[in-house]
């Protein structure tokens, strides 16, 4: 039995896998916000790369990754999938669990995977400074990596409560040369706004993001570069399950279910579009489950339709799994999961039935955590950890009913820098927080009439 699936560097997928020329439906155009038009590639112009508009409009089904972006990948891939024998043994399971993990990185999550290339064609066509927001730090981490590679210049707005939660996060982004601000703040009109509101905001992703666009719209040296929901980031990260796909090969196995934790879009994506066409073309009897917290449960409570992707109403207006653009969720330590909305590209598959939802409160998460930390040794991220609850409860209940299904977790990033929610669960004050139902029907009545 084989606990440590690995390929060698020189198999590091040469293409990335576009979903969008296997939808089972044409995805609904993002629109312009002024005009609420279908978004033309001159309309973004003004904060992305030319070569990122191509992809993010392409509908391709393989997009050449450079031999540069490969070469810096290199560092750091093709990531293990674990065979998770520990845990199997500890839940007295038949069931076979897997897990890819993403936190070997040198940023420590999935993230990477679309910074270098994001940081890479930003500095092929001269940009000299990116822009950009970061919830619990991961993507951030990951943009300041990846423009300290390429020689660009970095600006990161942090959620003010991961900010204060996650102070190591943003040592990493000062060491590899980026500088960081907790959002919202005072360098922006859209912060200032919000600040003159709401002082003591924890802020969130929306807020963020409306910093970081507005930086960039009005600095000509200046991009913008964002970490998850668009289309382009979920290509980028098509490596992931890519590579598990032929891990899998080499032990003849195949995923039963396939888990990842989900807030804007971009791990869970990456791992389990490369088995799209499986699940549709080939009829493979194949659960894909997005996993969200309930104290920002965009997907399983969210309305399906068009909104902003951030608060002061900057960017296109997405068609999506929404809780309305101003809302803000409870600050939870899983601060990456804290977006109202998610990947147009994901809710549509999860709109069709293909892919499921499900969410969780953020106790039990951290039960399934240190389960999984005392078995397999290695501290989840928060995030993470959302994917770890639902593959625990189907290996328990495959214990009862004696299948021996098998399922992947994917594993994003590990947990060294969130040990303080760590000891919150441990000194038994971390909060549960019910889903804020009259806060989410306040900010939907406020949704964009389209």
């Amino acid at each position: 039995m084989r606990s440590k699936i690995l390929l060698d560097e020189e198999e590091i997928p040469k293409r990335w896998y576009n979903v969008a020329a296997d939808m089972p439906r044409p995805l609904d155009p993002p629109l312009n916000p002024a005009t609420h038009e279908p978004l033309k590639p001159e309309d973004l112009e003004p904060i992305f790369p030319r070569s990122l508009i191509k992809q993010e409009m392409s509908t391709e089904r393989w997009i050449d990754i450079p031999e540069e972006v490969r070469d810096v990948y290199r560092l750091w891939r093709p990531t293990p999938l674990y065979r998770a024998v520990r845990l199997e043994k500890a839940l007295k399971t038949p069931a076979r669990i897997y897990y890819k993990y993403e936190g070997v990185s040198p940023a420590g999550s999935h993230k990477p995977n679309t910074a270098v290339p994001q940081a890479y064609y930003n500095m092929k066509e001269g940009i000299e400074r990116i822009a950009t927001e970061t919830g619990a730090g991961q993507w951030g981490s990951a943009l300041a990596l990846a423009t300290c590679i390429f020689g660009l210049k970095c600006t990161i707005y942090m959620v003010r409560s991961s900010y204060d939660q996650k102070p190591y996060r943003r040592s990493m982004m000062r060491v590899w040369g980026a500088e960081c601000f907790p959002s919202p703040s005072n360098r922006t009109n859209a912060g200032r706004r919000i600040l003159e509101q709401f002082p003591d905001t924890p802020g969130s992703l929306g807020i963020a993001i409306s910093e970081a666009v507005e930086d960039a719209a009005t600095h000509d040296d200046t991009n913008y570069a964002l970490g998850s929901v668009l289309n382009h980031v979920l290509l980028h990260q098509t490596v992931e399950g890519l590579e598990v796909k032929k891990q899998f090969e080499l032990v003849d196995d195949y995923p039963d279910v396939i888990y990842g934790c989900c807030g804007g879009g971009s791990n869970f994506p990456g791992v389990c579009f490369p088995f799209i066409p499986d699940k549709l073309n080939d009829k493979k009897e194949l659960r894909l489950v997005a996993c969200e917290p309930t104290a920002c449960p965009s997907l399983t409570k969210g309305l399906y339709t068009y909104d902003f992707g951030d608060t002061a109403r900057l960017t296109p207006l997405l068609k999506m799994y929404t809780l309305g653009h101003d809302f803000v969720p409870p600050g939870i330590h899983a601060g990456g999961l804290r977006y109202h909305g998610d990947a147009p590209l994901l809710c549509s598959l999860v709109n069709a039935g293909i892919i499921e939802a499900q969410a969780f409160h953020q106790r039990e998460v951290f039960d399934a955590a240190t389960t999984f930390a005392r078995a397999e040794g290695i501290v989840p991220a928060p995030e993470s950890a959302h994917a770890i609850k639902p593959a625990i409860d189907e290996a328990i209940q495959c214990r009862k009913t004696g299948e021996t299904k098998t399922l992947l977790i994917n594993l994003s990033g590990h947990g060294h820098f969130d040990l303080s929610a760590y000891d919150a669960y441990n000194d038994g004050i971390l909060e549960d927080y019910e889903y804020p139902e009259e806060l989410v029907r306040q900010s939907l009545a406020r949704l964009p009439k389209v």
